[in-house]
């Protein structure tokens, strides 16, 4: 099963499930995995606790092997249920700490934590004040945590917390009190960080008007709250992001490492719009049904039940993903587990740039000349509430 949150007021991710259907369409038309075809079920937790729960149940009822590259705010809601089933989750989108966590959840990227400890650290040196604005739910209360943690590590005060309405139309308020902190310092250039998921896009509009009053600011965010998509949809060159620092856990969309992904995309999904290869929860599927493909392709012809597809991910498996992520595997508990964070193996974050209205690698800031750092010892030192 794949869920994500479709046709909601906040956050949507429907190119995930979409992305799952094509991926399995796409083994089966080539002769399925061990000669067994590869059947995947959607659903829409709605945004809501109780729709997560409701999936997480369905799941059960369904008897699923696994629950596979899927999006939801709401980890306290879907992994107890799971883990009751003895079902595994694998390639969360990350949004939550609880993915982080649970004994049953298998994460291939470092989420929210990664992406915004890593744009903490690019930002330290280049920024005056920072002003965060995030949503006020429980996924946004983790936030300013991690961004503080890569700040700090280069040297940098904490961001100015401001929280805001995950689904309201407009962000006046917000952007202007952001613009306010960001440039109380006049002998350095503030910046503004949005991490607001699909309402980042809202907020800029506010921000692009409340922008004209105040000293120029720099803008910076996470891959999730900003895309090429949304970068072409405001104006390219000549819109609010060119300059902006955005963090990822993977190599830009133009990177030929994705070629196969955008293979199956073309040959089993052409011309559905909600599968956008840039878009990074369809590249989070893309890797957690790689993982799932190799880990039927090692069970091979024995029995292929949550429990074997579990035993197998707990047995020292190792999983490539042609360079788009560190090889994969999950011990009991990884270098993280002193802060809270004992599932997450793979802290790589790729530093990009929006230049000439395109999303490209940045290389600098973080990582070196190739753009990726490991942002494991950063975390190391988070204070996670």
């Amino acid at each position: 099963m794949t869920w994500a949150p479709q046709d909601t007021d906040a956050t949507n991710k429907p190119g995930m499930p979409a992305m799952a259907l094509a991926y399995a369409k796409w083994v089966n038309a080539h002769g399925g995995i061990n000669g067994r075809d590869l059947e995947v079920l959607t659903c829409n937790d709605q945004n809501d606790s109780v729709g997560a729960a409701k999936c997480a149940r369905r799941a059960a009822s369904e008897n699923v092997v696994a629950v596979v590259g899927s999006y939801s705010q709401f980890g306290d809601s879907y992994l107890a249920p799971l883990e009751g089933a003895g079902i595994p989750y694998v390639g969360g989108y990350g949004v939550t700490n609880d993915e982080f966590t649970g004994a049953l959840s298998y994460p291939v990227n470092g989420g929210q934590p990664a992406l915004l400890a890593g744009l903490g650290k690019a930002l330290a040196a280049d920024c005056g004040k920072v002003a965060l604005v995030r949503p006020d739910s429980i996924a946004g209360d983790e936030l300013p945590a991690m961004l503080d943690s890569g700040l700090k590590s280069g040297g940098h005060a904490n961001a100015d917390d401001q929280l805001a309405a995950e689904d309201a139309t407009e962000y006046g308020g917000q952007a202007d009190r952001a613009l306010r902190r960001a440039t109380e310092d006049v002998t350095r250039k503030g910046c503004v960080v949005p991490a607001l998921g699909d309402r980042t896009d809202t907020f800029m509009d506010s921000f692009r008007r409340a922008r004209e009053s105040y000293p120029d600011v720099r803008t910076a965010t996470v891959l999730g709250s900003v895309d090429q998509t949304v970068v072409n949809a405001t104006g390219g060159a000549s819109g609010p992001y060119e300059g902006a620092y955005i963090t990822s856990w993977y190599p830009v969309a133009s990177d030929p490492r994705w070629e196969p992904m955008k293979k199956v995309i073309n040959e089993e999904a052409f011309g559905d719009n909600r599968i956008d290869p840039a878009d990074a929860g369809v590249q989070t599927t893309w890797i957690a049904y790689t993982v799932l493909k190799a880990v039927l392709e090692k069970i091979g012809a024995g029995e292929v039940s949550a429990d074997t597809v579990r035993r197998t991910l707990n047995g020292g498996l190792r999983v490539s993903t042609g360079g788009l992520t560190p090889t994969l595997y999950w011990p009991y508990e990884g270098k993280l587990a002193g802060v809270g964070f004992p599932r997450l193996v793979n802290a790589h974050v790729t530093l990009q740039v929006v230049r000439d209205g395109k999303l490209v690698a940045a290389r600098k800031g973080i990582g070196g000349a190739d753009g990726i750092a490991d942002l494991t010892s950063v975390l190391e030192h988070a204070e996670v509430p």
